[in-house]
């Protein structure tokens, strides 16, 4: 009894195995060290090839206007406020490390100048900061000495979003 039960243990994986097999080509996937879709087999003889009809559709590239990347004054908003992701807070040197959504970092000083705003505009602490906290914050500088005139925290809507990062066409 134990051999046969072995045995259908053994059956039943292989066709298993034989049924997955068939899935992943019925699903596009090829078998290791098979060539991609179009291209031949090593050692065969190359299709003929023949000539594009005259009205047949040609693939182009995507216009300028979906490759497009928004610049630093195109995501800042009509008071010159800018998004970010609070990344970490340093207080004892009171700055602030910031991401923008595109993953592109700033290191922010802060100054006794410096607005801290709540979202409902009450007066914060830097302390009051947390990593992953949304802000918008108007800043001075460029490079390694940027100044933050203010900080306020808040999110960013869907129509921001759409406005400053995915203006494309085909969103609208």
């Amino acid at each position: 009894m134990n051999r046969f039960l072995r045995s259908l243990a053994f059956l039943s994986l292989l066709f298993a195995g034989a049924s997955l097999a068939g899935l992943a080509l019925a699903q596009g996937h090829r078998p290791p060290g098979a060539p991609p879709p179009g291209f031949p087999r090593p050692g065969a003889q190359p299709p003929a090839t023949t000539a594009p009809k005259p009205n047949a559709p040609t693939a182009s590239p995507p216009p300028a206007a979906q490759l497009h990347s928004p610049t630093k004054e195109e995501v800042k908003t009509a008071t010159g406020e800018e998004f970010f992701i609070v990344a970490s807070i340093d207080l004892p040197k009171s700055q602030l490390l910031v991401k923008r959504p595109t993953e592109v970092t700033e290191l922010m000083l802060i100054t006794p100048q410096t607005k801290l705003l709540s979202d409902t505009g009450q007066t914060l602490k830097l302390s009051d900061f947390r990593a992953g906290d949304t802000v918008w914050a108007l800043a001075n500088g460029s490079g390694p000495q940027v100044t933050a005139k203010q900080i306020r925290k808040g999110q960013m809507t869907v129509a921001d979003l759409h406005r400053y990062y995915l203006d494309y066409p085909e969103i609208r």
